[in-house]
């Protein structure tokens, strides 16, 4: 059985992805990837966001765990990521956070099959840590999109993605093709707010 030499890292193996240094908005093609996802609504402030949290990280792991003793093949956990959405847009802006709906993403990588998924659950359930929201397997294909690297807290994104939407892709003709995208390149519980890393990331099309 084949191995890396190396843990595979998404950070490095796809730097303009996941290690963006621009600060400001710039565009970037996004190919079509595959993710565990679990969905909810609310404020991410809130404890039902943390507990999804605690549902991903769980079968993440496993997963990667299982690559290990299976595949041969170990790889950094991606760093955790979501999609926003709204059936107002303008919530984002004006900071209505029980109205934003949200489906928090772990990057898979292509070898890991619906299979590995499955069984890691079933170890799960074995073992008495069944996820209490249920985590899927979705691909997304966000093509192109404007993406950029923000820097402190999560409150400062909000006349930052105001700009976006209200000059930036109107100026440039560009419509809206899929919800807003974060990643969180650092860890949030952990991290001053004013050292957060967090990539945003919006898809669109030319109008």
């Amino acid at each position: 059985m084949s191995t890396f030499l190396a843990k595979y890292d998404v950070k490095r193996a796809m730097p303009a992805l996941y290690a963006p240094q621009n600060r400001e908005f710039e565009f970037v093609d996004v190919p079509q990837l595959t993710y565990l996802s679990v969905d909810g609504q609310g404020d991410p402030n809130g404890e039902l966001f943390q507990r999804a949290i605690q549902s991903i990280y769980p079968v993440a792991y496993g997963v990667k765990f299982r690559s290990k003793e299976i595949y041969g093949h170990d790889y950094v956990v991606p760093p955790l990521e979501a999609l926003w959405r709204a059936d107002d847009p303008t919530a984002f802006v004006s900071g209505d956070r029980t109205a934003w709906r949200w489906t928090l993403l772990s990057w898979l990588p292509d070898w890991i099959c619906q299979a590995d998924v499955d069984e890691t659950m079933r170890s799960l359930v074995r073992r008495g840590r069944a996820p209490e929201f249920l985590v899927t397997v979705r691909a997304i294909s966000e093509g192109l999109c404007l993406q950029m690297l923000h820097v402190g807290p999560f409150a400062n994104e909000e006349h930052v993605l105001a700009d976006l939407h209200d000059r930036l892709m109107p100026q440039q003709g560009l419509g809206f093709t899929g919800p807003h995208h974060e990643i969180y390149l650092s860890d949030f519980r952990k991290t001053p707010e004013e050292s957060l890393r967090t990539v945003l990331r919006q898809p669109v099309s030319r109008e």
